[in-house]
């Protein structure tokens, strides 16, 4: 089964409330190979704590960096250098797994955007092709971010990356249509503003979602 991978148009945008919600709606698991920055906890504990299902399997990191940096910029003070042949070996482990398990879905969770540096020469969007994954964009409503979202797009397009549509989240002044017509994307969904999000909060937001959830990423 083809892996989902979650990116978005920069940092802080809401991937991993957006995993969250695509895992419970799917009862996919979760994956986040590269977490920087964890004083607060790490994605992966947070998902855990707001699935509402006991099937999702929350899969360990392949790093676990303890700046909250650009990914290669952390590796390099650990004195480690992240290895896309280490991910992927993970990955497969994985894979084997879910396929002699319960065929579940598996939602990965990217760090940043796709053009977030991982070493000194392979970015975000490298996994993903390696990973031959689908792309669900997050687009998040700020200053600038009709810019990020469509450069986002452009780098999908030039990089003919199987990009399976926009997930919106927060409040989008009635644009987000408009970003959908400029890319060509599809829109899965939009999420409301909600300033803490909890377990019922994503339960109810994967309940809405199931449906167009399973008809473009399943």
């Amino acid at each position: 089964m083809q892996p989902i991978f979650i990116t978005g148009i920069g940092t802080d945008v809401g991937k991993t409330l957006v995993a969250a919600i695509l895992a419970q709606a799917l009862e996919a698991d979760y994956w986040k190979p590269v977490q920087a920055g964890f004083e607060q906890g790490t994605d992966s504990d947070w998902v855990k704590h707001m699935l509402g299902n006991t099937a999702t399997r929350i899969y360990p990191e392949c790093y676990r960096l303890a700046r909250a940096a650009s990914p290669h910029i952390a590796a390099r003070e650990e004195g480690i250098r992240i290895s896309l042949e280490n991910i992927m070996e993970q990955y497969k482990k994985i894979e084997r797994d879910i396929n002699a398990g319960r065929q579940a879905p598996l939602v990965i969770e990217g760090a940043g955007g796709l053009m977030v540096p991982l070493n000194e020469g392979d970015f975000v969007l490298d996994l993903v092709r390696k990973l031959r994954a689908r792309v669900v964009i997050v687009s998040r409503n700020y200053l600038g971010s009709i810019n990020h979202s469509l450069l986002t797009a452009a780098v999908c397009r030039a990089q003919q990356l199987d990009t399976a549509g926009w997930v919106f989240n927060d409040q989008y002044m009635n644009y987000e249509e408009e970003i959908v017509t400029w890319t060509g994307i599809p829109s899965i969904a939009s999420i409301p503003f909600r300033e803490n999000p909890g377990r019922a909060f994503v339960a109810e937001q994967a309940a809405r979602m199931r449906k167009q959830a399973r008809q473009f990423l399943l």
